[in-house]
């Protein structure tokens, strides 16, 4: 069996159960189908005093064999909001030893890192130390945000010469990548994955009463529903939603999946724009939550300033529910048909042309969620083992 060694700094712990949970399921399928034994290093960026969160996180830093990847957490020293220039070294220099006891242990086959920054430059020292090919995953945010930071990015141009192959999640991504000067030719595309069972229409006449009850909230089944899943933070944009509620019917109703730093200043938006009360703050769900708020939504509205290609896009898309999305990303890549949604440009009044085009032609559900049929997890894993095998061979 071919051995791979990933190092992902986002990934689900017991602290952080909705930390990365997508990265957990791809590797999880790769170690599936059986040819690949994966080995994940998930370093815990904890700071020399680990209070409030950073606690919890120390905490929930231990290892095992999770749903059938072993994993193993290594702690290494975070100053926080300013550590991003020597993340790379302090992740390299905290997983390397262990890595090299891995590898004289049973060796490895090659190096993956699941982001470009900071996993990537530091996943370059450990497959140069060991002697092995190196993966890099592009995934969005990791080109975008840090890609614009000149220490970031030369770290990165480094790495990305260094590795065998490269993949991206959407090929808008991909021409970003090659802008900034990373090699073309290495990056292959490699679409999200899906779970099918959980991601679905959910079409029961007592849908939204259910849901309603689980949120504690009251779900009119005649009024128009909005969801937005995404961190709570500038780039995706919720305040736009937000503005846009005021130029919709006044019954409208907008639920917000997920937290973030910008939850306070969302509040007070709403209450601000005469929304608060249509505005519902939802928090982090319970992933199996999640596919009964995007069934029960009419539209999945998220105006991202950035995005690779969201997995909120394809989750919402699989439930039935069409997108208001930004042409941003993989937005081209996802919006293949009318049933699938509108793009529109980054402002309020847009934002509401494209929901109101929405609710006044409403697509089937099931012709929305057949748009997400090419997306799973084991069609995932299958392009990413065949990678792996290009890259070793």
């Amino acid at each position: 069996m071919k051995r791979v060694l990933s190092i992902s700094t986002l990934y689900p712990n017991a602290a952080a159960p909705r930390f990365g949970p997508f990265v957990a399921r791809s590797l999880e399928a790769l170690a599936a189908r059986g040819d690949w034994r994966v080995t994940l290093i998930n370093p815990v960026g904890i700071p020399p005093l680990a209070i409030g969160r950073y606690a919890a996180l120390k905490k929930g830093a231990v290892g095992g064999v999770e749903s059938g990847v072993e994993v193993l957490r290594p702690t290494f020293t975070l100053v926080p909001r300013i550590g991003g220039r020597i993340n790379p070294g302090m992740i390299a220099r905290a997983v390397l030893p262990l890595a090299r006891k891995l590898h004289a242990e049973c060796p490895f086959d090659i190096v993956d890192a699941q982001f470009f920054y900071p996993d990537g430059p530091a996943a370059a020292v450990i497959a140069e130390a060991l002697g092995l090919p190196l993966s890099i995953k592009a995934r969005g945010a990791d080109i975008h945000y840090w890609g614009r930071r000149g220490y970031a990015r030369r770290r990165m141009l480094a790495a990305g010469e260094q590795a065998a192959g490269l993949l991206a999640v959407c090929g808008a991504l991909a021409d970003d990548m090659a802008a900034m000067g990373i090699p073309r030719d290495k990056i292959t595309l490699h679409y999200t994955g899906l779970d099918h069972d959980r991601f679905r229409p959910l079409q029961h006449a007592q849908l939204r009463r259910r849901l309603g009850r689980e949120l504690g909230l009251a779900l009119n089944d005649d009024a128009p529903v909005l969801a937005t899943v995404g961190a709570l933070i500038p780039r995706k944009g919720q305040a736009l939603v937000i503005e846009a509620m005021s130029h919709l019917p006044g019954n409208t109703i907008l639920l917000l999946v997920g937290r973030g730093e910008d939850e306070r200043q969302l509040r007070s938006l709403a209450a601000a724009r005469g929304v608060g009360a249509r505005v519902h703050f939802l928090g982090s769900l319970d992933h199996d939550l999640v596919p009964l708020v995007l069934s029960a939504a009419d539209a999945m509205v998220l105006p991202s300033s950035s995005e690779g290609l969201a997995n909120a896009w394809i989750e919402a898309l699989a439930c039935g529910t069409p997108l208001v999305i930004t042409d941003t990303g993989g937005a081209r890549e996802v919006i293949t048909a009318p049933e699938a949604g509108r793009i529109v440009a980054r402002d309020p009044l847009a934002i509401a042309d494209g929901v109101r085009a929405l609710l006044a032609d409403r697509p089937q559900r099931g012709e929305v969620a057949a748009l997400a049929d090419r997306f799973s997890w084991q069609a995932n894993a299958a392009a990413l083992a065949k990678h792996f095998e290009r890259l070793i061979a």
